[in-house]
C-alpha cells in the first residue's frame, strides 16, 4: 500500500493522537494551482512529478512548507518576528495535519569569502575545539584557530565599586584569534594596478584619472582631490612628493571644504576598494566589470599561503597535522585521520566529528575539503551539504522537503541519495520530494503527478497512488517514465579540434585532451571527477565561447523574463510607434509606473516589529501601470495584457497582424525553443525554478555570435518529456554550424552525443583523469567505466 495504514477508529486500541496520519490540503490556489485538494500520508516518502511549471513547487514549497513555517514563526515574540522574513498565508481553504517543515533546496550557499564547507556544517567548530585541547604547543582557546576572529589587545582604567568607594584600576585584556592579519581571513589578497587608475604623466587638472565615470569636472570625486589642499593639482602625479603620494593614495577619511561645501576626502586606494571591490562583480555594468578585471589582481596571501590562519595557529599540531593541513585534506582522508586518534578525554567530540565527516562521504561529497569556499559549490553540492545537518538530527516527525536532490549526481551516486532519503523516512519523518529522475521516483511510497501541462495548462492533480499505477495512468509522466533514448546509428564528423594541454586546475592530473568541434560533445563522470574544472577552467571564455552555467540570475522582484531577455525594448518601441508617444511610458520602472505602488503591482506595509503585509495595489489592481498608459493599445491589447501573456501566446500575437514585431518575435522563438513557452512575460524572476533560470539564460545567449556553446547540465529541472525537446534544440544548434559541449549526467543526452569524454574513475584525488574518449556506442561496448556500465543498462544492451 502507498498510503499509511489507518486502524479502525472504533477499535478500542486506537489512541486519538494516532488518528492524525495525513496532511490534508483543500482548495489550494497558489500560483497556477486550480483549487487542488489532496491528502498526503505522514511518515512516508511522497514524490511529486509533472512537467516543469505544472505546479509541483507551488503545492509543496509555496503551500505546505510555507504555511508550516508561517505557523512556527507566529509562536515567536513580536520582537523576533520583526527580524524574520515576511510570510503571508498561502491561498488555500484548509491545511490540516502539518508538522514542522525543513526545506532543503537548491539555493546556492552564501558567497561570503569567509564561508567555507567547514563553517557551514559545524565541522570547523569541532576541529577548533579538538586542536585547542590536543594541539601542541598549546596556543589558546578554540578562537585561536578561527580565521574569523582577529587578535586584539588593549589596556585602560576601569571604575569599580569597592567597600562603598569608587576606585580606579588598570586592566589589560587580549584576545588571541586565528585570523591572518595580512588577508583578514580571506586567504587571498588584492593588488591594485595603479597604472590603470591614472596616467602619472598628467596632473589632476589635466584629467589624469582613467577610472570609468571619473570625469575631470566631477564635483564629488575628481575635484575633491584637486581642491583638497593635500596635493598640487597642476603637478604631474609622478612628480608628487612622498607625503603627497601618501595622502593621495592612502589618507584616512578627512573632512575638507570645497567651494564652501563640506566633503570627505579619502585616499584613492580605500575609495576604489569601497566603491568597486565591495560590490558583486556579476552585478556590475560590463564596462565597470572590465575595468575591475583590468585594475585588480587577486593572489594567494603570501603570509598564510592561502590557509587564512596565523602562523601560531598553523604551528600547533596533533600527530604532525595542523588545523590548516586538516582543512586542506579531502574529507574522506580527514575522516580516516580522525578515526586514528585515540584520546579518551575528547572521545564524545571525536565521535560527533567523525559522524559529520562520514556523512559527507555517505552522501557522495567525500572529495570536498573543509576549506572549500561555500560559494563555489554547485546547486546539487550545496543541497547535499545542507542535508549533512539533518542526517544526525535527533528530531523526528518532521516534514523534510527536497527540491530535486539528484541534481548534479551521476547515475552511480543516485542510489546513495535514495538510501539517505529512505533513512530520513525510517526515522519517522515525512519526506516530500519534487523529482524528475525515474530512479528517484522508483523509491516512492506515494506518487503525486501534477499537470497535465505547464502554466495555465497545469495546476491539477492528474494521478495519485503507487508507481505501478502511475505507469498505467496514461499521464505525460506515466507515458514517459520508461522512455529510453537509443544510440545514434551514425555520428557527426568533427570539423576541427579544441586542444587542451597540461590541465591541472583543482584535481586535474596534467590532462591532455582534444575536444571535437562541429559536433555534440558530452563531458561526463561522477560528481567531483573534474568535469567543470576541465571545461570551465581550460576553455578560454572569450570571443566565440558562450558559457551557460548554473550561476544565479541577478534580478529583483521587478525583473521578469521580458526585462531579462531584452524583449521589453522592442515591445515598448512598438507600443510607442503605434500610439505616437514615448517608449518610457510603457515601462513599469519608469514614467508609466503606477504612482501608488511605484510600478511594483503590490504595496508593502511594514508593521514595525510585526510581520509586514503585501497587498495588491488598489489603484492599478496589480497591473503596475498608470490608468492613462492602459488607454494605449497595440493589436487590441494594452501593455499589462501583453505582459500577462504566456510566451506561446505572445509568439502568435507578435508574429502577424497589426502587432507584428520581428525583433520581439525572434526573442520569443528562442524562449519557446528552450521549453519556456508556458512562462508569462511579466512573471517575477524570483519565482522561477533553477532549471527555468538556466534555460532563460540559454535563450538569451542563443542570440550571441559565439561558435562554441558550453552548457552545464541543461537537463536540470527538466521533465522526461522535455528532455527529448532539449535534444532537438541541441541538434539544431549543431546543425546550424555551432560546436556544443555539454557537461551532463543524464543518460539520454549521453546516448544522443556524437562524442563522449568520460572523467574519473572516481571523485577528488581519485579522479582528474580521462578514462574514456570516443562514441557512445564504443563506451557501451567497452563498459570499462562506471558511466559505460550505467549507459549500457540504460539503453538495454
Amino acid at each position: 500500500m502507498s498510503m499509511a495504514p489507518r486502524p479502525d477508529p472504533h477499535s478500542p486500541a486506537l489512541h486519538a493522537a494516532d488518528s492524525h496520519d495525513l496532511i490534508r490540503v483543500h482548495g489550494a490556489r497558489v500560483n497556477n494551482l486550480k483549487d487542488v485538494s489532496i491528502e498526503l500520508p505522514k511518515r512516508r516518502l511522497t514524490v511529486f512529478t509533472g512537467v516543469s511549471g505544472s505546479g509541483k513547487s507551488s503545492l509543496v514549497f509555496s503551500t505546505i512548507a510555507a504555511e508550516s513555517q508561517r505557523l512556527i514563526n507566529e509562536t515567536y515574540s513580536a520582537f523576533l518576528q520583526g527580524f524574520m522574513p515576511t510570510l503571508a498565508r498561502p491561498e488555500v481553504d484548509v491545511l490540516d495535519g502539518l508538522t514542522t517543515a525543513i526545506i532543503v533546496d537548491q539555493q546556492r550557499m552564501g558567497a561570503d569569502p569567509r564561508s567555507t564547507v567547514g563553517t557551514a556544517t559545524d565541522a570547523n567548530a569541532m576541529l577548533r575545539i579538538l586542536f585547542s585541547r590536543l594541539g601542541t604547543p598549546h596556543i589558546g582557546s578554540p578562537q585561536a584557530f578561527s580565521f574569523n576572529v582577529a587578535s586584539i589587545s588593549g589596556a585602560g582604567a576601569v571604575r569599580l565599586e569597592r567597600a562603598g568607594k569608587t576606585v580606579k584600576e588598570r586592566r589589560d585584556f587580549s584576545i588571541t584569534g586565528g585570523m591572518c592579519p595580512r588577508c583578514e581571513g580571506r586567504g587571498k589578497v588584492s593588488d591594485i594596478d595603479l597604472s590603470q587608475l591614472y596616467d602619472d604623466s598628467k596632473s589632476l587638472s589635466e584629467g589624469a584619472f582613467t577610472i570609468p565615470g571619473w570625469k575631470s569636472d566631477s564635483f564629488w570625486t575628481v575635484r575633491v582631490y584637486a581642491e583638497s589642499g593635500f596635493v598640487d593639482p597642476n603637478k604631474p602625479i609622478r612628480q608628487f612628493t612622498k607625503k603627497e603620494m601618501q595622502d593621495f593614495l592612502y589618507k584616512e577619511p578627512t573632512k575638507v571644504k570645497v567651494e564652501g561645501v563640506n566633503l570627505t576626502y579619502e585616499g584613492l586606494i580605500p575609495k576604489i576598494q569601497k566603491s568597486f571591490l565591495s560590490k558583486d562583480r556579476e552585478a556590475m555594468q560590463p564596462h565597470i566589470r572590465e575595468f575591475v578585471d583590468r585594475a585588480v589582481t587577486f593572489a594567494v596571501c603570501p603570509e598564510c599561503d592561502g590557509t587564512r590562519l596565523t602562523e601560531a595557529a598553523r604551528s600547533s599540531k596533533i600527530a604532525g597535522i595542523s588545523i590548516a593541513d586538516a582543512c586542506a585534506m579531502e574529507i574522506r582522508d580527514l575522516a580516516e585521520w580522525v578515526r586514528g586518534l585515540d584520546e579518551p578525554s575528547v572521545a564524545p567530540l571525536l565521535g560527533k566529528l567523525l559522524h559529520t565527516l562520514d556523512s559527507f562521504v555517505e552522501i557522495g561529497l567525500g572529495y570536498l575539503s573543509l576549506e572549500r569556499p561555500a560559494g563555489t559549490l554547485s546547486g546539487g553540492e550545496a543541497q547535499r551539504t545542507k542535508m549533512i545537518r539533518h542526517l544526525g538530527s535527533a528530531l523526528t516527525d518532521v516534514t523534510y522537503v527536497f527540491d530535486e536532490p539528484t541534481i548534479g549526481l551521476h547515475p552511480h551516486d543516485i542510489q546513495r541519495m535514495n538510501d539517505l532519503l529512505l533513512r530520513l523516512r525510517d526515522k519517522g519523518n515525512t519526506v516530500l520530494v519534487v523529482e524528475h529522475k525515474p530512479e528517484a521516483i522508483a523509491i516512492a511510497d506515494h506518487v503525486v503527478d501534477l499537470g497535465p501541462g505547464a502554466g495555465t495548462a497545469g495546476g491539477t492533480i492528474c494521478y495519485e497512488g503507487t508507481l505501478e499505477g502511475l505507469r498505467a495512468s496514461g499521464t505525460i509522466t506515466g507515458r514517459h517514465l520508461d522512455d529510453r533514448a537509443v544510440l545514434k546509428e551514425t555520428v557527426r564528423t568533427p570539423k576541427g579540434m579544441l586542444e587542451i594541454r597540461g590541465a591541472t586546475r583543482h584535481n586535474l592530473r596534467d590532462v591532455d585532451v582534444d575536444i571535437p568541434l562541429g559536433v555534440l560533445c558530452v563531458v561526463t563522470g561522477v560528481a567531483g571527477s573534474g568535469k567543470s574544472s576541465l571545461i570551465h577552467g581550460s576553455i578560454p571564455a572569450g570571443a566565440g565561447v558562450v558559457s551557460v552555467d548554473q550561476g544565479a540570475i541577478k534580478g529583483s522582484r521587478r525583473s521578469n523574463p521580458a526585462t531579462y531577455t531584452g524583449l521589453l525594448d522592442p515591445i515598448r518601441k512598438a507600443f510607442a510607434k503605434a500610439n505616437g508617444v514615448k517608449p518610457a511610458l510603457f515601462s513599469a520602472n519608469s514614467e508609466g509606473a503606477c504612482p501608488t505602488c511605484n510600478g511594483a503591482g503590490v504595496i508593502y506595509v511594514d508593521l514595525g516589529m510585526m510581520a509586514g503585509v503585501e497587498t495588491p495595489c488598489e489603484e492599478c489592481e496589480g497591473k503596475r501601470f498608470q490608468a492613462a498608459v492602459l488607454e494605449y493599445h497595440l493589436g487590441g491589447r494594452d501593455i499589462s495584457e501583453v505582459l500577462a501573456m504566456s510566451v506561446t501566446e505572445a509568439q502568435e500575437f507578435f508574429g502577424a497582424g497589426e502587432a507584428r514585431t520581428p525583433a520581439a518575435h525572434a526573442i520569443l522563438e528562442r524562449l519557446a525553443d528552450v521549453g519556456l513557452g508556458y512562462l508569462s512575460l511579466g512573471q517575477p524572476l524570483t519565482t522561477l525554478s533553477g532549471g527555468e533560470r538556466q534555460r532563460l539564460k540559454l535563450a538569451t545567449h542563443m542570440a550571441d555570435k559565439g561558435g562554441v556553446y558550453v552548457l552545464d547540465e541543461p537537463t536540470t529541472g527538466l521533465h522526461l518529456a522535455d528532455v527529448e525537446h532539449l535534444l532537438g534544440l541541441l541538434d539544431r544548434l549543431v546543425d546550424s554550424g555551432k560546436s556544443v559541449i555539454v557537461i551532463e549526467h543524464h543518460q539520454a543526452v549521453m546516448a544522443h552525443a556524437d562524442w563522449i569524454i568520460d572523467l574519473g574513475p572516481g571523485a577528488g584525488h581519485d579522479g582528474g583523469r580521462i578514462v574514456f574518449e570516443g562514441t557512445p556506442a564504443d563506451l557501451v561496448a567497452a563498459r570499462s567505466t562506471l558511466t559505460g556500465e550505467h549507459l549500457a543498462a540504460y539503453v538495454g544492451t
